[in-house]
């Protein structure tokens, strides 16, 4: 009998940042976390990082790591960079999907570090592998798009009843989004189950674009002046004017 992927091998990545600036803020600890089944044992890889630059108190007070913290054990950006492109690299060669919750921060920040400090981009270390990312934020907002309420990491645990132990840790934010992820699929399996991951990925930039243009409107419609990337799971790279 098959395995349905949503109870197959899974990766999962999550960052924690100096802010929510994609552009300039920086990453200060990330997670990686591989499954090889649902229910099985995790294998869990973090990095910590002195980002070299200021960690705002605001960010402090999200995921609890502080400039001394991280000074005194956080290691060069370069390196880790390094590490966490060939690591992201390494599961799509091994065909597990990538869970990235909201993958359109989490990777365009972890672009533009490989851009600061490795003269890289994340394109280049996927260019021999395709990307495969599954998002539970755009998987849930399109399966199920007329619930109301929030669509965060937290408010996604609670609807789908995954435990969520330590919030805005890396390593238990990557973790729940996997299980969100599962969790989704075991849901809405009719939709989904004759999917391949491979697909999904295809179908989720369409969607997630066609939930932008929505919420776009929406901000038109409130005079926010607030704009709405359609880009995903990789924001484009800024063009500075000439």
């Amino acid at each position: 009998m098959t395995t349905n992927w949503y109870e197959g091998p899974l990766a999962a990545f999550d960052t924690e940042t100096t802010g929510v600036d994609v552009e300039q803020d920086r990453i200060v600890s990330a997670a990686l976390v591989v499954q090889d089944a649902a229910g099985a044992r995790p294998r869990v890889t973090r990095w910590l990082v002195n980002p070299g630059v200021p960690v705002p108190e605001g960010a402090t007070a999200v995921h609890g790591l502080t400039d001394d913290h991280l000074q005194r054990n956080g290691r060069w950006p370069s390196p880790v960079m390094e590490e966490l492109g060939r690591a992201l690299a390494e599961q799509n060669a091994a065909g597990r999907p990538l869970v990235v919750m909201n993958a359109p921060f989490d990777l365009t920040i972890l672009d533009r570090e490989l851009r600061r400090h490795r003269a890289s981009t994340l394109g280049r270390y996927l260019e021999h592998t395709a990307l495969c990312v599954l998002d539970p934020r755009v998987l849930d907002k399109h399966l199920d798009r007329y619930r109301k309420g929030r669509r965060t990491l937290t408010d996604l645990c609670a609807h789908y009843e995954v435990e969520l132990a330590g919030a805005h840790d890396a390593a238990a934010d990557a973790t729940a989004a996997m299980e969100v992820v599962r969790a989704v699929g075991r849901r809405f399996a009719s939709r989904l189950e004759r999917l391949s991951p491979a697909e999904l990925h295809t179908l989720q930039a369409v969607w997630h674009a066609a939930q932008a243009r929505g919420l776009q409107a929406w901000f038109t419609r409130q005079g926010t002046p607030e704009l709405v990337d359609p880009a995903w799971p990789l924001r484009q790279e800024l063009r500075k004017a000439a």
